[in-house]
């Protein structure tokens, strides 16, 4: 049995905390670990951020969409916008055993999410950047 929730939200940062509510009420029905929703919503907020933070030129107002599914223990949470193509999968890894200092700004927050995740996936579809978080739910 597939369980889906989709939220609608605006490209605003005042949204991520909305989010992050509706995540937790959702791991809650469903019986999930708490530290499971907590790197769930770690990774969706990062996610999240950088796309309200560059996917858009215009400065104008934008849907994002966040899909949740659970099935078979693998919690899945897609993220859609309509930002300017971007494949996160393309980021290199940044090269943390240089000195902060001595690296290009970026890149953390996208080695965040590969660490908390299980897997991930990008398409471009319809014009939309689709980009897959999968976690697989510990027995």
């Amino acid at each position: 049995m597939t369980t889906l929730l989709t939220v609608t939200l605006k490209n605003h940062l005042t949204e991520i905390e909305r989010v992050s509510h509706i995540v937790e009420a959702f791991g809650e029905k469903h019986g999930l670990p708490p530290r499971l929703i907590f790197e769930v919503n770690l990774a969706l907020d990062e996610v999240l951020t950088n796309v309200i933070s560059y996917a858009h030129d215009d400065g104008a107002e934008h849907d994002i969409a966040v899909r949740l599914s659970l099935a078979e223990r693998v919690l899945r949470v897609e993220v859609e916008d309509d930002g300017r193509p971007f494949n996160p999968l393309e980021v290199a890894e940044p090269d943390i055993s240089r000195p902060p200092e001595d690296r290009p700004i970026g890149g953390l927050g996208l080695r965040l999410v590969r660490k908390l995740m299980t897997g991930l996936a990008y398409r471009r579809q319809q014009g939309k950047n689709v980009f897959v978080m999968r976690r697989v739910i510990a027995e």
